[in-house]
């Protein structure tokens, strides 16, 4: 089947068109597919659920299993939680390797990670000093993890930085598929401490108007992570995964394409809106 073509329509002109590429999965078979479901594209944050799978060893709230998930708005509920599980761990903010977004360490999209990292470095005894770089041992235990995951050496795994400063893996829409497949029915061991800290809080994991959050929030039980350009993966409760990309990475085409694939009306269409809040034209996949 065809690439999803997602419509950006503005009064009477379609102004912009994007392409996004899906799969389904049921039972570890491609059972329906939009375009290349064999498309390799970097995870980016749909890996933050298997990055703080380790984290399910420590008898941690919920709460701060979420936002360790999260790619977050810095809205104050989740500050709170990036700042209790910080403390968990013995650290402040300034231990943060993230970077700054907003003058902010803490504020960064994908500090509940890095906090959630920092704390596994305490509790394995490992140096937190540079815990971001590849070399690290934590980096290496989530690498091998990723591998054993997905059924492939971790030597075959393409690699690069994510925006966060950590490493980030090349994987197919299907092996992503499959992987958030295992992860709705709690594979791999511990999964299922994560997936219901996520479906618990799926207000902390995105946000208001985040993606996953609202497809969380639409499909009870469903596990969901978005990651930037234009990424978005979804494990079912009946065993089915879905993986979608966006062809030129825009994020904006992500709800119209999941609606699409998932059945949520809410996303398949949404409204375009002026910076004033008015309706001025729809977002939307094309017949």
């Amino acid at each position: 089947m065809d690439a999803l073509n997602v419509a950006v329509t503005r009064g009477e002109l379609v102004e912009s068109r994007h392409r996004a590429h899906a799969v389904r999965v049921r039972d570890g078979e491609v059972v329906e597919f939009w375009g290349d479901p064999e498309l390799v594209a970097y995870v980016r944050s749909v890996a933050k659920p298997l990055q703080a799978l380790p984290l399910a060893d420590y008898d941690l709230p919920s709460h701060e299993l979420a936002i360790a998930c999260a790619s977050h708005e810095a809205r104050p509920e989740q500050l709170v939680a990036v700042r209790a599980l910080l403390e968990r761990g013995g650290f402040a903010t300034e231990d943060l390797e993230c970077g700054a977004e907003h003058g902010s360490r803490l504020r960064h999209n994908c500090s509940g990670k890095h906090a959630g990292f920092l704390f596994l470095c305490r509790a394995r005894g490992w140096d937190a000093e540079g815990y971001r770089l590849p070399g690290h041992p934590l980096q290496e235990e989530l690498l091998a993890l990723v591998a054993g995951t997905v059924g492939r050496p971790a030597g075959e795994i393409a690699m690069a930085i994510d925006g966060c400063g950590v490493p980030t893996f090349a994987l197919s829409l299907t092996e992503m598929a499959r992987m958030f497949a295992g992860f709705a029915a709690g594979r791999p061991q511990g999964m299922e401490t994560i997936v219901a800290a996520m479906t618990g809080h799926p207000e902390l994991v995105g946000g208001a108007q985040a993606a996953d959050t609202l497809v969380m929030q639409a499909l009870p039980g469903a596990v969901a992570k978005r990651g930037a350009e234009g990424v978005l993966c979804v494990g079912l409760p009946d065993g089915t995964g879905v993986a979608l990309k966006v062809e030129d990475g825009a994020y904006r085409a992500s709800y119209a394409a999941a609606g699409a694939v998932l059945g949520i009306p809410e996303l398949a269409e949404r409204p375009l809106r002026s910076s004033r809040g008015d309706v001025v034209g729809s977002i939307a996949v094309e017949a």
